[in-house]
């Protein structure tokens, strides 16, 4: 249904816009431009709209020219409104800067005041363990002070039936009062002790509850920060990871790969291992290690990024013309297989090299004209066909961004073009995978 109705456009746009051919020729060579029905059509669109445009934005700007007066009051009004806009933008910018700095003194006071609370609830679970053995020192006494109570009175007991021969009843009753009055002082002195050891007890009980209330508040706190910290690296990492996913790599092999030829070991990045006496790993630990491992993937894939072809090899003003696949071959050698992207642009034109990687040719090949092939990581290939200039060897060794070459017309060509391929394990896929991909992305 598509193709019917974009064939009766295209029937109905040629009645009124036949095709056109605008030829171009040099000393060299001879090329043309061809003008279909479509492109004739969207060119007097914008062309009408611009016009529009144009006339609008004129009555517009006579409109206000009118209104405002002489060219002397134009340029004072503006002159003041820029000179307002700057102070607006310089208080802005203070307002940022103060608003960091308190963030930022914010930051470390409560730091510090973590610091504090900690330091408190250590403190106060040893002098809450020092109590409790202070406390049980004193039932232990108090014990022992009421069995020698007890034995006491049957010592007395004992006494008032026993013989009394030798003493009188006057010594006896001395000796009973002397044994009650240092009884009675040594249960007073110990009933004071523990009333003392209670209320310190009491005392340490309400530091250790608000102590454990900070510890909640602080935990609540580090849960919001710790949702925050792994949102933030969701939306990050996975765009990433489609965008690996879109241009036809494993990110797990990908990952693996960089690993094993990265160099880096230990750092801010490695995973938080505690002293914990064989006990589980504590909620924050591992939700701490999972953000560090996600760090440490957003790492790797920058670097996977590097080493992959996710760049331009042109940069300057380009139009897509033959696509990967099957084409008809414009030199009339019938349908062939199209291995690569063309982009058409201005000769001489630099040619970049879209990764980091190792020139393994540049030369002349049959087809290609001058050619250079780079090899990259993860067994990629780019080529990069028809140039007018090499600028590399074999065996040297580039980075992404270095021109290599300048676009050109040689080998089987009809036009100036760059003719770019990317190949994994020796097949050709469609660059464009790859150019998209870093589109979304970058």
């Amino acid at each position: 249904m598509l193709t019917r109705l974009s064939y009766r456009i295209h029937t109905t746009l040629e009645r009124y816009l036949p095709e056109q051919r605008l030829f171009l020729k040099s000393e060299t060579e001879t090329r043309f431009i061809r003008l279909r029905p479509s492109t004739q059509a969207i060119a007097v669109v914008f062309g009408s709209l611009a016009l529009a445009w144009t006339i609008l934005a004129t009555a517009i700007l006579l409109m206000d020219s009118i209104s405002a007066g002489t060219s002397r009051q134009q340029v004072a009004r503006q002159q003041a409104l820029y000179e307002q806009r700057l102070n607006d933008l310089s208080a802005d910018r203070d307002l940022r800067a103060d608003e960091a700095a308190s963030a930022q003194g914010r930051f470390n006071l409560a730091l510090a005041q973590v610091s504090q609370m900690q330091a408190r609830l250590l403190a106060s679970e040893d002098r809450r363990r020092e109590l409790e053995t202070g406390i049980d020192v004193i039932q232990n006494t108090l014990r022992g002070v009421i069995k020698e109570r007890d034995a006491a009175r049957e010592q007395v007991a004992s006494l008032s039936t026993a013989p009394t021969a030798g003493r009188t009843e006057a010594e006896k009753l001395a000796d009973a009062d002397a044994t009650l009055e240092m009884m009675t002082a040594s249960l007073g002195a110990t009933a004071s002790e523990r009333d003392t050891m209670e209320a310190q007890a009491a005392k340490a009980d309400e530091r250790t509850a608000k102590v454990n209330q900070e510890k909640q508040q602080l935990e609540t706190r580090n849960d919001a920060i710790f949702a925050q910290l792994e949102e933030a690296l969701t939306v990050s990492v996975e765009p990433l990871d489609k965008m690996f996913r879109d241009a036809g790599l494993s990110p797990d092999d990908l990952l693996s790969a960089v690993r094993k030829g990265y160099s880096g070991q230990g750092g801010p990045l490695t995973p938080i291992s505690l002293s914990t006496s064989g006990q589980a790993a504590s909620m924050d630990e591992t939700r701490a290690n999972a953000i560090l491992k996600s760090l440490d993937n957003m790492n790797m894939y920058r670097i996977a990024a590097f080493k992959a072809p996710f760049g331009m090899p042109v940069k300057t003003a380009i139009r897509y013309t033959s696509g990967f696949g099957g084409r008809n071959d414009p030199l009339g050698r019938g349908y062939r297989r199209h291995e690569g992207q063309d982009m058409a642009g201005d000769y001489g034109s630099p040619i970049y090299t879209t990764a980091d990687g190792v020139v393994t040719y540049a030369g002349w090949e049959n087809g290609y004209g001058r050619l250079i092939k780079v090899k990259h990581a993860f067994g990629i290939e780019t080529r990069y066909g028809h140039l007018s200039q090499i600028r590399v060897e074999v065996g040297q060794k580039v980075s992404r961004g270095d021109r290599i070459g300048d676009m050109g017309n040689s080998g089987r060509s009809t036009g100036t073009h760059l003719h770019y391929e990317i190949r994994i394990g020796g097949s050709a896929i469609n660059p464009m995978t790859f150019i998209k991909a870093a589109n979304n992305v970058f």
